[in-house]
């Protein structure tokens, strides 16, 4: 492991939770081989994210963080069954995704949800420990960010939204209420999702009141960072409400880097010396512009990203791609496990980024395994954050990456 990491890791908890630096701290590694990655050639310049400004290291008094969220969003689509999720990992679990109809702005409860969501309800409350659970809408499709832009525009029109989000959330049981509406696109967008969370609390406080029932959690799916420099114009999300509406927030740490560049990189680096494509600036940028660190549920992804190299023997971070690689781009965590295993790939931690990658002929991938997402929850325990989440449950590899993250939020 480079020292680089350990003076930079030092840097960022040596005023959060006294966490020991010596070997008994770590994880067991993974049986694959870790090999320190050579030297990486250098990034070549962003094509986004160009303020290479360090990550902020905001100051705030010490906060108990002895429980905290242990979360993952379950993609209704996948295939995973419900009784096969082991809650004994989890605090939350988000169904997703419950899409927005563009003309009515009611959620579009169809058949498949109907039949899906009492099932994936009733087997999670039965489970022993039960979790609980949120209804998560919208997600990535990009037709559903375009409804979001125009159901926000108007009282009349969020006033539907949100009384359908609450007639849906209590009749079938749910807990909660998430928002992924990826991503608002310029200032007028943001003012609206602040008057929409504004008056869905208002709601949501009022349904309580009259029905007697425990008011319902109020969450939201949001890009890893408080400020965009892509996507778009410049704009930042609305601190101010947020903080005064949600229980909390998710922040996406991934997809930092992807196939869409032509050269390699972190699916979702801790550290980035060269951008603030990096965790520890989303989440510093989320704690400088105001919102409590125990209000930040730090996103961690299960899955990896792929490349075709341009020559097999250039492989390093940064390395020059000619094209997608495995998986048509993406490999879950388990495939990920079994590709590397199938292929005798040569697996490399880098200290530098805290992130591994993979390295068969001309395919590269890079991901999270073991040592990464421990010492990333450590960073989260570290700043006291309210815990974390992953996409997407199902992904994970007979549970070794939820049960590290739990077993590591533990740690004392």
């Amino acid at each position: 492991m480079s020292p680089l990491f350990f003076l930079m890791l030092y840097t960022v908890i040596a005023n959060g939770d006294s966490i020991s630096m010596s070997p008994v701290a770590s994880p067991s590694p993974s049986p694959r081989p870790l090999l320190i990655s050579p030297t990486s050639p250098a990034y070549p310049p962003m094509a986004e994210d160009e303020n290479n400004a360090p990550a902020p290291s905001p100051s705030y008094p010490p906060v108990d963080i002895s429980q905290g969220i242990k979360a993952a969003y379950w993609p209704s689509f996948n295939g995973l069954d419900p009784s096969s999720i082991d809650t004994s990992y989890f605090t939350h679990i988000y169904y997703a995704f419950l899409p927005l109809d563009p003309v009515s702005f009611k959620l579009n409860v169809t058949p498949f949800h109907q039949e899906m969501i009492p099932e994936f309800i009733a087997t999670l409350r039965s489970r022993n420990p039960p979790a609980k659970v949120l209804l998560s809408i919208g997600g990535a499709d990009p037709n559903q960010t375009y409804y979001f832009s125009i159901m926000s525009t108007t009282n009349q029109t969020r006033a539907v939204f949100i009384n359908s989000t609450i007639e849906v959330g209590r009749k079938y049981g749910f807990d909660g209420l998430d928002l992924d509406w990826e991503f608002p696109a310029n200032d007028q967008e943001m003012i609206n999702f602040a008057l929409l969370l504004e008056e869905w609390q208002q709601a949501l406080v009022d349904e309580a009141a009259t029905s007697g029932k425990p008011h319902l959690l109020l969450t939201s799916a949001v890009y890893y960072s408080s400020m965009f420099t892509t996507y778009g114009v410049p704009r930042s999300y609305p601190v101010k409400a947020m903080n005064n509406f949600l229980d909390w927030i998710n922040p996406m740490c991934y997809d930092y880097h992807g196939s869409w560049q032509n050269f390699t990189g972190p699916n979702a680096a801790l550290f980035d010396p060269y951008s603030n494509l990096s965790t520890t600036h989303g989440v510093g940028s989320w704690i400088e512009a105001g919102v409590p660190p125990e209000k930040i549920v730090m996103g961690l992804p299960l899955y990896g990203r792929t490349w075709k190299l341009k020559d097999p023997n250039v492989s390093g971070i940064g390395a020059e791609a000619v094209g997608v690689g495995p998986g048509d781009g993406v490999l879950s965590y388990s495939e990920i496990v079994e590709f590397n295993s199938e292929n005798k790939g040569t697996v490399y931690f880098d200290g530098e980024s805290v992130s591994y990658y993979s390295v068969v002929g001309d395919s590269w991938v890079g991901y999270d395994d073991t040592m990464s997402v421990y010492w990333k929850i450590r960073f989260a325990r570290s700043q006291g954050l309210g815990g974390y989440f992953f996409w997407a449950i199902g992904q994970d590899n007979d549970w070794t990456m939820s049960r590290l993250a739990s077993n590591s939020w533990d740690y004392k």
